[in-house]
């Protein structure tokens, strides 16, 4: 799967790259402890099976946003089929911009990616789920094309 971003605030996280790995963990953790993630921190060895289970994945797109050069956030995404589509689709899985980096366009540099990728890899939809206490991010995903799904598990989705 060979995938190219145009934009040059955006750039595929690079598995051999140390400061990529650091900041994908970095990123993840921060998300993860953040109220929207509810969750504990990485262990170590949990970081290492991130980074392996990603770069090994055959179908993952991890996509970092850049400010002034440094890394501010990350957007997961794995390729799927759709059958109702016929063609390939891409579930996002998580979009995350760091506290420090949050309201300067960031996610929707992400959003914009991954869209410009789903085109480039003539996907038919690309999916993702959003928290109904999140209208930050459902307002991002509506302005950005996505709409709710059928379900009220605010399962969303953009049309390609």
């Amino acid at each position: 799967m060979e995938i190219k971003i145009e934009q040059p605030d955006l750039e595929l996280c690079d598995f051999t790259n140390p400061q990529h790995c650091a900041a994908l963990c970095d990123l993840i953790n921060e998300y993860i402890t953040h109220p929207m993630g509810g969750g504990e921190p990485l262990s170590d060895s949990q970081k290492l099976r991130l980074l392996d289970g990603l770069e090994s994945h055959p179908k993952a797109i991890t996509l970092f946003v850049l400010n002034d050069g440094a890394i501010a956030g990350v957007l997961n995404a794995f390729v799927n089929f759709s059958t109702f589509k016929c063609k390939p689709m891409i579930n996002v899985h998580d979009v995350f911009v760091s506290d420090v980096y949050r309201g300067k366009g960031l996610g929707r540099k992400l959003i914009q990616g991954i869209i410009e990728i789903g085109k480039s890899l003539s996907c038919g939809k690309i999916t993702l789920e959003v928290r109904v206490d999140n209208p930050t991010a459902q307002n991002l995903y509506k302005s950005e094309g996505f709409e709710e799904g059928n379900d009220p598990m605010y399962f969303w989705t953009r049309h390609l």
